[in-house]
């Protein structure tokens, strides 16, 4: 386990931008694992009544990253595989958090990120005239934090989901082997 994890809190924590994979991997990776998965978007979306977008709009991205980062820390304390949403690395307390946990950064293509949000749901964050601008420019801003608490990084593009979460059941078990 990476730096001195607890074995009762979550196996991997997943993070990465907005359609990486997060929770489809975190589901798949949970289940291979026989442990419990959660996801801080639907923890927020639960806590609220509302859509996680829609809070997002509500709020404001700074109150939002309050509750955001109410929600994280309190699911932090759980077992299982934890997916965050993609902008919870911005807040420094987060991250702080997060470096007692093993965190896996599911990195995706701007092409792609794209691709898969626009089928998706209500993103407050990639609206305007120009997705694949704002998308690149949220990943230039984001993608050194993801680095930054990651102890693995995967591309969640041109791969399966059951790819994915087979790299990642790797390094979990080399990483445990390795003592670490």
């Amino acid at each position: 386990m990476a730096r001195g994890q607890d074995p009762r809190r979550p196996a991997a924590v997943l993070v990465g931008p907005p359609g990486a994979g997060k929770t489809t991997v975190g589901r798949r990776l949970a289940r291979a694992l026989g442990v419990a998965f959660a996801d801080t978007d639907e923890m927020i979306e639960d806590r609220t009544g509302r859509a996680c977008g829609e809070v997002y709009a509500e709020l404001g991205e700074e109150a939002f990253r309050v509750l955001e980062a109410e929600v994280v820390e309190a699911a932090l304390a759980g077992e299982g595989i934890l997916a965050l949403g993609g902008g919870a690395v911005v807040t420094p307390a987060t991250r702080e958090l997060l470096t007692r946990h093993t965190v896996v950064h599911l990195d995706v293509s701007v092409a792609e990120g794209v691709r898969r949000t626009a089928r998706g749901g209500h993103r407050p964050i990639l609206a305007g005239a120009d997705p694949e601008a704002r998308y690149r420019e949220l990943l230039g801003r984001r993608r050194p934090l993801y680095d930054e608490v990651a102890d693995f990084r995967v591309r969640s593009d041109e791969r399966s989901p059951q790819r994915v979460v087979a790299q990642i059941l790797s390094f979990l078990e080399t990483d445990g082997d390795d003592g670490a």
